[in-house]
């Protein structure tokens, strides 16, 4: 077995949106929770958004700050018992990641502003990607066993559990 790499990230900028706590938040973007924000760029990464504005929908990668701990096992929102934690998107992981697709509104200046945004106000982000469907929308995908809650996520929030 490998040894463990130390692998450091800076954030490029700060995500803004209305959730201000962990509770009640939407857990995925396709939530009817949802809501616009403002993906904010540092200025030394701004020449980085030159021909974004064409794309509809961006993939932010991000890193959840407000994660406390690390489960390798978890009870998801969408799941009546517990899963390995990387056959879900529980934010307990070992390396605190989170990605979310949303729908890119406008760009003025450094600012992104998107719909559909499911993330902590104030967290820090890594990496801005354009959505290509053609890219990241293989055919005959299937989603495991996600594939018995499909539609259950419009109407789901955060709780406490991975508080």
């Amino acid at each position: 077995m490998e040894a463990a790499l130390d692998v450091t990230y800076r954030s490029i900028g700060t995500i803004h949106s209305p959730f201000t706590d962990l509770r009640d938040m939407p857990v995925q973007p396709a939530s009817e929770a949802s809501a616009p924000g403002v993906v904010e760029i540092l200025p030394d990464y701004a020449e980085g958004l030159r021909d974004l504005e064409g794309f509809s929908h961006v993939i932010l990668i991000y890193h959840l700050h407000a994660v406390k701990r690390m489960d390798l096992t978890v009870t998801p929102f969408l799941a009546a018992g517990p899963k390995g934690v990387f056959a879900t998107r529980a934010p307990t992981r070992p390396n605190p990641i989170g990605l979310s697709v949303v729908k890119l509104e406008r760009i003025e200046g450094t600012r992104l502003h998107v719909a559909a945004l499911d993330v902590l106000d104030g967290t820090p982000l890594l990496d801005v990607k354009p959505y290509v469907e053609e890219f990241d929308h293989p055919s005959g995908s299937v989603a495991g066993w996600l594939d018995e809650a499909r539609g259950k996520v419009r109407g789901k929030r955060s709780d406490d559990r991975f508080i």
